[in-house]
């Protein structure tokens, strides 16, 4: 400002343009003061540029009344670009106060945020191990229940026949027992996919080749739709465990003469394995338990199968969904990409 100053005493009254351009100069430090340091520092700039600029109106004006005027007004319209300057970096000023202190508040509600959902978790860890231990408990109790009995029948009978019976129950109560732990073993290893390129029309035959005597058994038809062109990268070993314990259910839930079907579509760069059965169906309330630990609607089942399932389509990226049919049973989507991540 005293540069600008200090030329206009410098320039002769004769060179009017450049005064006119030094007189618009002092909109630089006022601007800047105004955006610096608000409009108290607008103002204090625009009143410094007037006290500067006084001095040479009355020179500059020749005595002529209207440049006079003009003059002044000039410096009414320094204070008011001042002020009003001044004025918009206040806001501007204020509104980034604002959103520094909503950032921060911010990020203490998402740190708040982030104790709770760990808290949450830890909870919900428990509560699944209470419920997969109860479950265990239930399904061991059972069987335990019958070894002692057929023990405590065989230890008072003398017949060779009714114990021979016997020791057949405590058998087959100790394969049941062998089956439920291999399975809660299975569910609680998390072993990592060894992923390959296959083709899913192998996985399902090997899956309907592994089924079919069971099919047969109840006179089911299985019926597979898949196009042997379709590859997917994926553990073949775990999916095809996955589209196993699905189809299993499948077969055991269809009436006899029943059909269930398989087929495999593909969008998106998702591949989409469906097991259809006809069934009865499941109410609201089976179907949000379906994928816990030990649920299970049959007498015989251990209510492990759909819980392996869910978790080798959640360690491939996919998952696993089910809903009632139009007319009659289920449909069991198996979702998984068919390009996994590196």
């Amino acid at each position: 400002m005293l540069a600008i100053t200090v030329a206009h005493y410098q320039v002769s009254p004769e060179h009017y343009l450049w005064h006119e351009i030094l007189e618009r100069l002092y909109y630089l430090p006022i601007v800047f003061a105004a955006w610096s340091f608000g409009r108290f520092g607008g103002v204090f700039a625009a009143a410094c540029a007037m006290v500067c600029y006084l001095p040479h109106i009355l020179p500059a004006s020749n005595g002529s009344p209207q440049l006079l005027a003009s003059k002044y007004a000039e410096m009414v319209i320094f204070l008011a670009v001042g002020f009003v300057t001044g004025l918009l970096s206040d806001r501007e000023r204020q509104r980034r106060d604002e959103l520094v202190t909503a950032g921060a508040e911010l990020e203490n509600t998402h740190a708040e945020l982030q104790r709770s959902v760990s808290q949450l978790r830890q909870a919900d860890r428990l509560s699944a191990i209470g419920q997969l231990v109860a479950g265990l408990a239930h399904e061991i109790r059972n069987p335990l229940g019958s070894i002692e009995g057929a023990v405590d029948i065989c230890s008072r009978t003398s017949q060779e026949e009714r114990r021979s019976e016997f020791f057949g129950i405590i058998k087959k109560e100790t394969a049941r027992l062998n089956t439920l732990l291999t399975g809660l073993l299975d569910f609680a290893r998390t072993r990592t996919p060894q992923v390959r390129l296959v083709r899913v029309q192998t996985v399902v035959s090997a899956v309907t080749d592994l089924v079919n005597h069971t099919a047969q058994q109840r006179e089911i038809r299985i019926l597979s739709d898949v196009s042997s062109a379709l590859e997917a990268e994926c553990d073949p070993g775990q999916i095809q465990q996955a589209v196993m314990n699905v189809t299993l259910n499948a077969i055991q839930a269809t009436r006899s003469g029943g059909t269930v079907r398989i087929s495999v579509t593909e969008s998106n760069g998702m591949i989409a394995l469906r097991v259809q059965d006809e069934g009865s169906g499941m109410t609201d309330g089976d179907l949000t338990h379906l994928f816990d630990p030990f649920f299970t609607t049959k007498e015989a089942g251990t209510g492990l199968g759909l819980a392996i399932s869910y978790q080798i389509l959640l360690q491939h990226g996919g998952q696993i969904t089910a809903e009632r049919n139009r007319d009659l049973g289920m449909t069991f989507t198996l979702r998984f990409p068919r390009r996994q991540a590196a």
